[in-house]
């Protein structure tokens, strides 16, 4: 090109929408982020606090109330051993895994968007792990002798059994939610700093400059962190493949009709991940409105995240047909009655409340008015959650409640003590999720600073408007 010669200009249509809308200066994200931590508690975070803990409260009473009289006050029965426990279990590790995807595999594949999602996605997978690691130790029954799956030398010489996939949960559940920790921490590190500099009392400077380890926004500091975190999103995106593939073999390495499979590693991370995009959803949507963060959580962070989770569905609902062919393929007549007994047997809404969930009404974000009604988006979003929880519902149930023998066929009912179990592992996770947004940065303050126009140096101050030089 010759000099003098005029840059072609962006077509408008080819022109991305900015991650910091309304051209909001790096000192207004500042102000905004850290005001959610800094100003006075608003009354609808104490009133959603208050039901969080009255719930919290009543899934440890349960526990308790397990505790003292048994597992029989589940309705776990025979033939299926496996009731809401392990339900609910795989679906509480499930929507941990859209934080860590966000976190490490975006950020390996250097895609800016993240940016402002990945700190509340982050710390709902801490606290959805946390809710997901109570029930495998409630359904062993004996809880005080949970301590026997960790491999710790003793002198009874009781030793783990390695060959059995619970074995092997153990560890892939705890180092995920290990792994998760320290990158979520490693990440917060230079905005605690911000917190701790903007403090007004000295409480918060403490508290705030201990958990900052001293830093102080160096260029040494700054590299430091930035290898550190290439690292740890380096070691979390094989745990995003693994986990879930682990929990999957609790079911895929037994004899049993309907769990017997090899497709199920790959349809359990889609699924996990197509649930954790769900719940980050579900939790991001309020958050941007009532926290007035609608330039830092654009349309177009809400609009890849719906892609994110059509193209997860899809995949679960191809995952679906191809599990009703293959036991139609494979001649076996207990296989083929097993997918006949999900579709038309006792539990048969079940099954089709999960097809409409995640394979029908996730279909709707193919259109993009659907993707920009922040309403039909939240509402799609539930549905997700609740279509993937009917999914573990009839891998669990409906494998198991008709036997090889229909002598020994029940009908599985959950108790009241089941569900308030459940919903008290809500009470838990909305707890720890309020805490966290009122003493901590909901949003990475340093890294929304580091998409922003200013902070690009082929940009003119500002940005590049649309259709200008690029």
């Amino acid at each position: 090109m010759t000099a003098g010669t005029p840059l072609p200009t962006v077509p408008k249509e080819l022109v991305r929408p900015l991650l910091v809308t309304n051209n909001r200066s790096i000192g207004w994200i500042s102000d905004r982020i850290a005001s959610i931590a800094e100003g006075p508690t608003p009354l609808w975070w104490w009133v959603s606090f208050a039901i969080s803990l009255v719930m919290m409260t009543t899934c440890f009473s349960m526990i308790s109330y397990l505790i003292a009289t048994g597992v029989g006050v589940f309705g776990n029965n025979q033939p299926v051993m496996w009731g809401w426990p392990i339900i609910n279990f795989v679906w509480w590790i499930g929507i941990g895994h859209a934080g860590t995807l966000i976190s490490a595999i975006l950020f390996l594949l250097r895609q800016k968007w993240r940016t402002a999602v990945n700190r509340a996605a982050e710390a709902m997978t801490i606290f959805a792990v946390m809710c997901a690691g109570i029930y495998p130790v409630i359904h062993v029954g004996r809880v005080w002798l949970a301590w026997w799956l960790f491999p710790i030398p003793n002198s009874n010489a009781i030793w783990p059994q390695f060959r059995s996939p619970l074995m092997w949960d153990v560890f892939a559940v705890s180092t995920y939610f290990t792994v998760s920790l320290l990158f979520w921490y490693m990440g917060l590190i230079p905005d605690l700093a911000v917190l701790r500099d903007r403090a007004k009392n000295r409480i918060k400077q403490f508290a705030y400059g201990l958990f900052s380890l001293g830093w102080t926004g160096s260029n040494r500091h700054w590299s430091n962190y930035e290898k550190a975190y290439l690292i740890l999103a380096g070691l979390s995106t094989p745990l995003v493949l693994s986990v879930h593939s682990i929990v999957s073999l609790d079911f895929a390495v037994s004899q049993l009709p309907g769990w017997h499979t090899t497709i199920f590693p790959p349809y359990f991370v889609a699924g996990a991940v197509f649930s954790g995009f769900g719940m980050v959803l579900t939790l991001l949507i309020p958050i941007r409105k009532i926290c007035g963060l609608e330039d830092i959580i654009t349309l177009r962070h809400i609009d890849l995240m719906c892609k994110v989770t059509l193209a997860t569905g899809s995949i679960v609902g191809y995952a679906y047909g191809m599990e009703v062919f293959i036991a139609w393929y494979s001649g076996s007549p207990y296989e083929q009655f097993a997918f006949y007994n999900r579709a038309f047997g006792p539990y048969w809404w079940g099954y089709w409340t999960m097809i409409a969930c995640n394979v029908l009404f996730p279909q709707l974000f193919w259109f993009r008015k659907v993707r920009e009604n922040m309403l039909a988006v939240f509402f799609l979003s539930i549905l997700v959650n609740v279509g993937m929880w009917f999914e573990r519902f009839e891998i669990v149930v409906t494998s198991l409640h008709r036997d090889f023998i229909p002598a020994n066929w029940a009908h599985f009912k959950p108790t009241m003590i089941d569900v308030m179990t459940y919903l008290g592992t809500f009470g838990l996770f909305f707890t720890f999720f309020l805490l966290f947004m009122r003493f901590l940065p909901v949003i990475a303050i340093s890294e929304v600073k580091g998409v922003t126009p200013q902070a690009d140096p082929h940009l003119p101050q500002g940005g590049a408007k649309p259709g200008g030089h690029h």
